[in-house]
């Protein structure tokens, strides 16, 4: 399903379906560290129901599904839950392909509801009122972030730069370490009790980088396929100048825990700005 949005890319078009496969190989990615933070948490733990908006390949589901939760995931894009459904095929997890706006489960079905990678693509006055009917009252939204940190990972600079080059709008660029920006509607009805952004390290080797790299959404969910293989030529050959055949990419974490009103009050807080990334 191709998406355009102006607040992303500067509304360049892209399509996750068309990086389906490269996800699935490539972008379960997140290191032990990134899952003990929500485990610690208390969250996605047995006997809770979890539903993972923006699923894509199931990543979330299929890492934490031995810790016993009921998982339900949902994504908007129909090759994606395919390459979820194919990855999960031993485990009860339900996905489905849908907008996370517009879900049809009834009122209280989930206790915790997570977003990784994916926040910043909802329409977040339609979301949240969705989400504080579909949760419990004191339910948890648990909104996740990994990226890399150009400015301090060299083989990350570079890759990111020559991303740009091709994708000149790409607004998944050129990240720092920061706590996730929560939109000001959910401060109508959830409070945030929790955050945490910390360092991490991901190992790579030259051709799960070059992977990682093609199914961000600045290469294969927006390109040509012309453009496309024009970028893998010359990203093959800036590795094989810059990186050895394994290395570790600095990355960081970040995590935000929001909590819905057991009394369901209006509040009225100062905002932040939104955050939009790959």
């Amino acid at each position: 399903m191709e998406i355009a949005d102006r607040r992303i890319d500067g509304g360049k078009p892209f399509d996750w379906g068309r990086t389906s496969e490269d996800y699935a190989k490539y972008r379960d990615i997140y290191p032990p560290e990134f899952y003990r933070r929500i485990l610690d948490r208390g969250l996605c733990r047995h006997g809770q129901r979890v539903l993972d908006l923006g699923t894509v390949t199931g990543v979330l589901p299929r890492n934490l599904y031995a810790y016993g939760a009921r998982w339900t995931g949902v994504d908007i894009s129909e090759e994606q839950i395919r390459q979820a459904r194919l990855l999960s095929e031993d485990m009860d997890i339900r996905y489905l392909a849908a907008s996370a706006e517009e879900l049809d489960f009834p009122d209280r079905s989930f206790d915790v509801v997570t977003a990784c990678q994916c926040f910043w693509y909802f329409d977040h006055g339609k979301l949240m009122p969705e989400l504080c009917r579909l949760l419990e009252p004191g339910g948890r939204i648990l909104i996740l972030y990994m990226a890399w940190l150009p400015f301090e990972d060299r083989i990350a600079g570079e890759s990111e730069r020559l991303v740009l080059k091709y994708s000149p709008n790409w607004s998944g660029a050129k990240e720092t370490m920061r706590p996730i920006r929560i939109p000001d509607v959910y401060k109508e009805k959830f409070e945030l009790v929790y955050h945490e952004e910390f360092p991490l390290q991901v190992s790579f080797t030259r051709e799960s980088w070059h992977g990682r790299m093609r199914a961000c959404r600045g290469v294969g969910a927006s390109l040509t396929e012309a453009e496309i293989a024009l970028w893998e030529e010359e990203h093959r050959k800036l590795l094989e100048k810059i990186a050895p055949e394994n290395f570790e990419i600095r990355h960081y974490g970040a995590v935000a825990e929001l909590k819905k009103d057991r009394m369901d009050k209006k509040k009225v807080r100062p905002g932040r700005r939104k955050q939009y990334a790959d």
